[in-house]
């Protein structure tokens, strides 16, 4: 069993930077791929950028290649989402979820955070 704790969300400008970070009050992060997805009010969740278990590959949405980074470190049992140049459009409530699988899909998403959200004003 895998608790999320999402932070560092918060009310910046278009072009500003945001760092997410993901802990856990309960399990470890080590052996799963981990994900952030985000949902915008009216829209379905999506998929924003994925990790693998062990920190070798990163895989993003393509409409935040170049601005956003995922990273992982397991032994502070955290994975973090550096975004840079944000746009409103990047508005929504940020998840953080753990996989078995290394995977974009929302399904395969084992377990899940309570949520940050990220307004970005124009």
């Amino acid at each position: 069993q895998v608790q999320l704790v999402e932070s560092g969300g918060g009310l910046v400008q278009a072009g500003d930077s945001l760092r997410l970070s993901c802990g856990t009050s309960e399990g470890t992060l080590s052996s799963y791929s981990m994900g952030w997805f985000r949902q915008a009010p009216g829209q379905e969740r999506e998929f924003v950028a994925g990790i693998s278990w062990r920190g070798g590959r990163t895989f993003y949405r393509d409409s935040v290649k170049g601005r956003f980074t995922i990273s992982r470190d397991d032994a502070k049992n955290a994975v973090y989402l550096q975004m840079d140049s944000l746009k409103a459009e990047d508005t929504a409530v940020y998840y953080c979820a753990a996989s078995s699988l290394l995977s974009r899909k929302l399904e395969d998403y084992e377990y899940w955070g309570q949520g940050t959200q990220v307004t970005v004003s124009s």
